[in-house]
């Protein structure tokens, strides 16, 4: 355990140094692509206009930030984090350990030592840079497999095949001594909707939190993605008692990827936005019924530039439509909830 962190202190994700109040303002934010911030004038106003909190799309990730084994790349970050700093924002760091986005040069790493040494190197350079300047981090991404069997709920990674689960205990200690302020974050997706799949992940989620938690481990807050399935109903009553089990558990919530899948939607725009809005909504009055989240990011501002397509393109060729503001910036449905839900309460 870290020194000036007990075991069951969550830090807050605070805009200000003034604890807020529990009905304040709901801080809003997106994932960013850096570049966009220089050279699209009409994406810079948008997240502007709308975000308190930003986190890169990319640029903390392994293979972005460690092209080589010796070399660490910190140029989209560092200008994130200025942008942030310039305008009033708080940034997310997104993401320590994952199973995917790793470099070739990982695959060289055979060995239980070799893993725990990559490891503690990359967090202790990382959040040493960073110490202080972004307080919250995504330390372990995914972990969970997308069918998880009750004996092998973990999902295969450099990480789990060296290190066993021990590799969650591992980074989130080691995060906690490096930056004792810092909110320690487990992120994980795919608890959303009324099937057999999804209750298993969030049964197997759960084991792990208990255990990591039974284990004294630093794990302040969870991070719920919702990378929802346009076409799927949302399991409202599955998502809160899932929600009120880990905040039970003296665990913040955030929502941190926030999109709506629309592969399968209706091709009319207008008819897909309602529902695009209605899935986001019972989304977070699911969480929202429980407690309120500490943040509320989706993956992305703009329809404009969005990961979907890659691996959901609609198949009558019509873009997608997964986001708070259209192509051209418009406000859609899914921003108004967004507002309603996150403005600040009487």
């Amino acid at each position: 355990m870290s020194a000036g962190l007990g075991a069951g202190a969550t830090p807050a994700l605070a805009l200000s140094k003034a604890k807020p109040s529990p009905r304040a303002a709901i801080p809003f934010g997106a994932a960013i692509r850096v570049d966009l911030l220089r050279d699209d004038l009409d994406y810079r106003r948008a997240v502007l206009g709308n975000c308190q909190l930003v986190v890169g799309e990319g640029g903390l990730k392994w293979i972005d930030l460690r092209p080589q084994e010796n070399q660490f790349v910190f140029d989209h970050p560092d200008r994130l984090l200025a942008f942030a700093d310039a305008n009033g924002m708080r940034m997310r760091g997104h993401t320590l350990a994952w199973y995917a986005g790793m470099p070739k040069w990982t695959e060289a790493i055979k060995t239980k030592k070799a893993a725990e040494h990559a490891l503690y190197e990359h967090i202790d350079t990382v959040v040493g840079r960073y110490k202080g300047r972004i307080p919250s981090w995504d330390v372990v991404n995914e972990a969970i497999s997308d069918n998880p069997a009750i004996e092998k709920p973990m999902r295969r990674s450099i990480w789990q095949d060296l290190l066993g689960t021990q590799h969650i205990d591992m980074a989130f200690r080691r995060t906690a001594a490096v930056d004792p302020q810092a909110q320690l974050v487990l992120n994980d997706f795919g608890f959303e909707n009324p099937t057999d799949q999804c209750r298993a992940k969030r049964t197997a989620f759960l084991r792990l939190v208990k255990e990591l938690k039974d284990r004294d481990v630093p794990v302040h807050a969870i991070g719920l993605q919702g990378h929802l399935p346009g076409e799927k109903e949302i399991d409202r009553d599955g998502i809160s008692r899932f929600v009120a089990e880990l905040h039970g558990m003296g665990l913040a919530i955030l929502v941190t990827e926030l999109d709506v899948i629309d592969d399968k939607l209706p091709a009319d725009s207008l008819v897909r936005d309602e529902i695009v809005a209605m899935r986001a909504e019972a989304f977070l009055q699911a969480i929202g019924d429980v407690c309120r989240p500490e943040a509320v990011l989706t993956w992305g501002i703009t329809d404009k530039f969005t990961w979907v397509p890659i691996w959901f393109s609609r198949k009558d060729g019509r873009p997608n439509r997964p986001l708070p503001l259209d192509a051209n910036y418009r406000p859609k449905p899914m921003m108004r909830v967004i507002n309603e839900f996150t403005r600040a309460r009487p």
